[in-house]
Parts: structure tokens; C-alpha cells; sequence
């Protein structure tokens, strides 16, 4: 598992995407030439770092995850780093985030990023272009940045409950898509897997005749709705969670260029009033640099751990609370903020 671990670190942005529909190969020699480059990169200039991911980039990118963080990883000398580009936006101008860090792995846990804030004191331009579209330049360095547009993303009837609304379309990092809904008599929300495109995974039932059913490449965990045709995310492999891997889940994914209105900041103050007067319409704290955590679906370590799910859902089924049993943490949620996603 290790070996695999370090396998789609190191190898993963070496290879150039495939031109005529044939998978991309990945080899080993190209991921030794990587670890062994001698680089004279400073990682410890927050700036030199932003220069050399912005120049490395092209003049156009697609920022696919739906809070906007544009995500990069590279060797230094053999060392694994992450990090990101996140382009905050809110009722406010849009704020341009940069962070890096050496990734965390299960023998050595992850350092503390270094994050800093850009704009025009380091010489950054963050210019909105439209709805969906920014430019950042540092010196002689310009990169569009193009945000996923799913405006267009929406549940059909048959897929929401009558006491559901639906808040946003979610794209994950893991590279799968979402309705994010929210149950109003329950005070739960759930993620809907989007169904109108080819689902990028292939999956296996936890058992002969088991509604559940887990990706092979994310650990993603499905529960085949009893009561209407979609499949619920009920879970996600516990060392993706503690390892801040691209597979956590999508609770730090929010739809931010799609909430509309108080939608969001409504739906979060029905199931958690506490926090009345203290979170926006995005539901970010408004006095500390966390959010609220959309996390309905368990961490499990080995697919009977999700057994309870489906015993809860057959027990249920006639049952008015019948999709709590899809919500594992509303009885320990806690404040239900976490920090912004590094």
C-alpha cells in the first residue's frame, strides 16, 4: 500500500495526458528521474514557490473542484509537497489563497503549511474576468483560471425527497460530482451521486445482494436508495480522512459559485441554530479562518463497518426518519466547524 502510495505521488503529474482516447502510461524510470532531479528551488520563500507553480502552468487551466481550490503536487529532492491555488470568492471581491506543504503518509505525519494571502503587496493581480473566469499574473506570467461552471447541474424530480431542497452541484476533488440536498424535517443534509454522466470508478458491492457499494480507485461508499432511484454517499476509507488525501469526501467542496442566497446559511442554521450571527451565507465563521463541515457520511475502515448503514435503512424503510440513518454524525457533530482546506 506504501509503495502504491508513493507510486501515484511521485508519478501522477510526470505524464502527458493521452491524445487518442488510449489510457496514459505511467513507468518507473520516469518517476526515478523525477525523485533523483537536484532542483535549486527555495521552499522556504512562499513567493518563489508561487512563481515557480504559476510559471510551470499553462495559459489556461480548469479549476475543477467547486470551492475553487486549484490543487498541485511536486518533488523536491525526493521530497512529496501539495498545495494549492484557492481563489475565495464571496459577497466580497475574490481573494487569492496560495498554500504548500510536505505530504502527510502513514509513517510521518503531515507539516504545517506554509499559507499566505497574495495581492498587490507582492506584486499579484487577481482580475475577474467573469462569473467563472479569473486571470493571475506575477510578473511576466499571466494564467487564466477558468472555475467548473455546473450551473447547469440540477436533481431531476425523481431524486429528491418531497421534505428535500436541493442547495448545489458539488465537484470533489476525488474527481466525482454531487447534488448536495437538505432535509428539512430531519435538519440533514446528504451528497446525491450525480448520475447524468459516466461514473469516473468502477465498483463492487460490499457483499452478494448488499445495496453498498465502493469505488476501487476512491473508497467511496454508495447506499442504493430503497425509496428512490440514487445513490447516497455513506462513506469514506478512514485513512484518506487522516491523510487530507484527494479521497476524504466531499465536505470541503462546498458550491460556492452557486449558493444562492441564504439557501446554505438557512439549511445550516435549521440543523445547527447555535450558530446564529456567526457564520455567513457561505457558512464560514465569521470571526476564525474555519467553515461548516458538511460530513453526513461515516469513516470506515473495512466494508462491514458499514453494515449498520444498510440495517438502519432496512428497519427504516417505512419509517418517516428513514434517511437519518444516512447522517452518522449529527448525534456527535459537535461546533461542526473545520478548518479551510489546505
Amino acid at each position: 500500500m506504501w509503495r502504491l502510495l508513493l507510486w501515484l505521488i511521485a508519478a501522477v503529474p510526470l505524464v502527458a495526458h493521452a491524445q487518442d482516447g488510449a489510457p496514459k502510461l505511467q513507468t518507473l524510470e520516469a518517476d526515478i528521474q523525477d525523485v533523483t532531479r537536484i532542483d535549486m528551488l527555495n521552499v522556504d520563500d512562499p513567493l518563489k514557490v508561487f512563481a515557480f507553480v504559476l510559471n510551470a502552468l499553462p495559459d489556461r487551466v480548469t479549476v475543477y473542484p467547486t470551492e475553487n481550490y486549484y490543487y498541485f503536487r511536486f518533488l523536491h529532492r525526493g521530497t512529496p509537497y501539495a498545495g494549492n491555488l484557492r481563489i475565495e470568492v464571496s459577497d466580497k471581491p475574490a481573494v487569492l489563497h496560495f498554500a504548500y506543504y510536505r505530504t502527510q503518509t502513514p509513517w510521518h505525519p503531515e507539516a504545517k503549511a506554509t499559507e499566505i494571502t497574495l495581492g498587490e503587496a507582492q506584486g499579484v493581480k487577481l482580475e475577474k474576468q467573469d462569473h467563472l473566469r479569473y486571470r493571475i499574473a506575477y510578473r511576466d506570467k499571466s494564467v487564466e483560471f477558468a472555475l467548473n461552471d455546473l450551473s447547469q447541474l440540477k436533481p431531476q424530480a425523481k431524486q429528491l425527497a418531497p421534505d428535500e431542497r436541493f442547495i448545489g452541484p458539488v465537484f470533489d476533488e476525488s474527481g466525482l460530482r454531487f447534488l448536495l440536498v437538505f432535509n428539512e424535517k430531519l435538519k440533514i443534509f446528504l451528497y446525491i451521486l450525480d448520475d447524468s454522466v459516466p461514473l469516473p470508478e468502477e465498483t463492487f458491492p460490499v457483499r452478494a445482494e448488499s445495496r453498498i457499494a465502493i469505488g476501487r480507485r476512491t473508497g467511496f461508499a454508495y447506499f442504493r436508495d430503497l425509496k428512490l432511484p440514487r445513490q447516497i454517499l455513506v462513506g469514506v476509507y478512514e485513512d484518506n480522512l487522516l491523510l487530507n488525501s484527494y479521497y476524504d469526501g466531499p465536505f470541503d467542496q462546498l458550491p460556492d459559485n452557486f449558493i444562492e442566497g441564504e439557501t446554505l446559511r438557512s439549511a445550516i442554521l435549521s440543523a445547527a441554530p447555535r450558530l446564529k450571527h456567526k457564520i455567513d451565507r457561505f457558512g464560514r465563521a465569521l470571526d476564525r479562518n474555519i467553515r461548516y463541515a458538511i460530513k453526513p457520511y461515516r469513516a470506515y475502515i473495512e466494508p462491514p463497518d458499514l453494515a449498520p448503514v444498510e440495517r438502519c435503512a432496512k428497519e427504516r424503510e417505512q419509517r418517516a426518519d428513514y434517511y437519518a440513518c444516512f447522517d452518522a454524525e449529527k448525534a456527535a457533530r459537535g461546533d461542526g466547524l473545520r478548518r479551510k482546506r489546505k
